[in-house]
């Protein structure tokens, strides 16, 4: 409806001017629907914003628009106070979209936007340390179904992973390692400070001593073989959770090639060739006044350790990705990293790149909650909860439906009461058992002996004014999963589904609206084929969000 609306409105402004009437023929078009149902379909205040320009009132404007669209006798134009120009689809419009829709099956509702342009979605990249915590949980899973919408419009995406497995983090891990490995075999040992203490650790030692005996005992705290032992376990675990939420990834870079092959430091000669770094105290800062940085404050690079910060590589890093060839980047990353991101987009702008491309989603913090109280201790590792954990607990079609029904900027309070509920109040329970509900209406039809596909030929002026509203809601997800991809907004499909679960509840709660009817077989096939598209919408939609459409519940 949005691409004839606005070739309509186009094609209008253009022949208007052609015919000296209009001197304005670009315009950006923003199309909407009308908070009031009764002023149409969808809107638009094309009028209003060429008022200035043509020195005429709105209403004029909208009216010469209108005469010269040409629009089709199924679409109604109306022009309105104080200048809109309103669409309303007749009845005949809706019955082709949905024949349309149940035509092309499932794909009706992924508008193909992208036109192949490559878009790389880098997400989690959580340094293998530990378990996947329930922050890391809300990254991946926003990741993976920012990547899930682009691809299913059309874009050619890659989803990659940025680690790193050495610094100053991951030699505590590995004498961390080692000290629990020595304790296991009876052997005094001391935990340094800042150490790792989760169960995991336990676990990774107890493997060590099982595989090597006492055969290790002599090793250095800073042996290799402790942290290589820790880091393939980690990431074995991180893979095994991300595989129980559907996720996975197409590349993994290490920030140690970075630094390794020469580009970290290639960045920093840059950045010191154009007066934008200072030394001080050892270290090597980053001028913020010079970037203009926010409170213009210097940024640490290099530590005098000699050990760069995390911004460090990914300066080099994001530069790596703009000359990878991406039409579009897309870092998701917690609050918490705003101004190392910002300082990391300065720099690479200063160096001549174009940071365009690059688009930074930034998630709040997820709190859980049990019987309205915060929960702090996880029962078995450490002093978090972990994803794996939460999984067990509530679900894996609840963790990443619950994980994505706010908005990214939004802080998300996880209520694991609400999320273990089988009712209505629970929206992951609400919109699978509509897709169930519809499921079972097609079994009721077979049983019924109404043929699978004699709905496909359905006389569907038979549908009512309630009904064809609910075919309009459906054939909205189109529009909603268009906009969700090009905003990366992937909370709107969830809410979305609430909404159409909601209007298809009331539809299907109504006696009057009994779909299975053998003494009205018009009625039911018109019902059916509606209840197909229908079907279609919320299987589809729960698809992208990663969450299953059960049959039966």
């Amino acid at each position: 409806m949005k691409e004839l609306v606005e070739a309509l409105l186009r094609r209008g402004i253009e022949r208007a001017c052609d015919a000296g009437k209009l001197k304005t023929k670009e315009v950006a078009i923003t199309l909407e629907a009308p908070r009031d149902p009764n002023h149409g379909d969808i809107a638009n205040n094309v009028p209003l914003m060429l008022a200035k320009a043509e020195g005429k009132p709105p209403l004029v404007i909208g009216e010469v628009i209108k005469e010269y669209m040409g629009a089709p006798p199924e679409v109604a134009v109306t022009v309105a106070r104080p200048g809109f120009i309103n669409f309303r689809m007749a009845p005949e419009y809706w019955h082709a979209e949905l024949r349309h829709a149940a035509g092309e099956g499932p794909c009706f509702m992924h508008p193909q936007i992208g036109a192949g342009r490559k878009v790389q979605v880098e997400f989690l990249s959580a340094n293998p340390t530990g378990p996947l915590t329930v922050g890391h949980g809300r990254n991946a899973v926003l990741g993976d179904t920012i990547a899930r919408l682009r691809q299913a419009t059309g874009f050619h995406v890659i989803r990659e992973y940025y680690f790193n497995d050495g610094g100053r983090q991951m030699k505590l891990l590995g004498e961390s390692v080692r000290v629990r490995y020595l304790q296991e075999l009876g052997r005094r040992a001391e935990m340094p400070e800042d150490g790792y203490h989760g169960e995991y650790i336990r676990e990774i030692a107890r493997s060590l001593s099982s595989s090597h005996g006492e055969a290790l005992v002599d090793e250095a705290p800073e042996a290799k073989i402790f942290r290589v032992a820790a880091v393939d376990a980690i990431f074995s675990d991180i893979r095994h959770t991300c595989q129980r939420l559907g996720i996975s990834f197409d590349v993994y870079t290490n920030e140690l090639d970075l630094i390794r092959d020469g580009r970290v430091e290639s960045a920093l000669e840059s950045l010191r060739a154009r007066g934008l770094v200072i030394e001080r105290d050892g270290a090597l800062w980053l001028k913020g006044e010079a970037l203009n940085l926010p409170n213009k404050k210097d940024q640490v690079l290099v530590r005098s350790t000699g050990e760069p910060t995390y911004r460090t590589p990914d300066i080099a890093y994001h530069i790596d990705k703009l000359k990878r060839g991406f039409d579009e980047v897309v870092d998701v990353f917690g609050a918490d990293h705003i101004a190392e991101h910002e300082g990391v987009i300065a720099a690479i702008k200063a160096l001549g790149y174009n940071t365009a491309p690059i688009r930074a989603i930034i998630y709040q913090f997820v709190t859980l909650t049990r019987a309205g109280e915060k929960v702090k201790m996880s029962t078995r590792r450490a002093t978090y909860v972990t994803l794996d954990e939460l999984i067990d607990e509530v679900g894996q079609d609840v963790v990443r439906f619950f994980f994505l029904f706010r908005k990214h900027d939004s802080h998300l309070d996880f209520d694991l009461d609400l999320a273990k509920r089988q009712a209505p109040e629970n929206p992951v329970f609400y919109v699978q058992y509509a897709h169930a509900r519809l499921a079972s209406v097609f079994r009721e039809a077979e049983k019924a002996g109404l043929a699978p596909d004699d709905d496909m030929t359905a006389d569907l002026s038979i549908l009512s004014a309630e009904e064809l509203a609910l075919a309009k809601k459906a054939l909205g997800i189109k529009s909603v999963i268009a906009d969700a991809a090009i905003a990366l907004e992937p909370h709107r499909i969830p809410f979305y589904l609430l909404e159409l679960a909601g209007d298809f509840h009331r539809y299907y709660n109504k006696p009057a609206n009994r779909i299975i009817d053998l003494q009205h077989r018009g009625s039911s096939a018109a019902r059916l084929f509606l209840a197909r598209v229908l079907k279609y919408a919320i299987a589809g939609g729960l698809q992208l969000l990663g969450v299953t459409a059960p049959e039966r519940m």
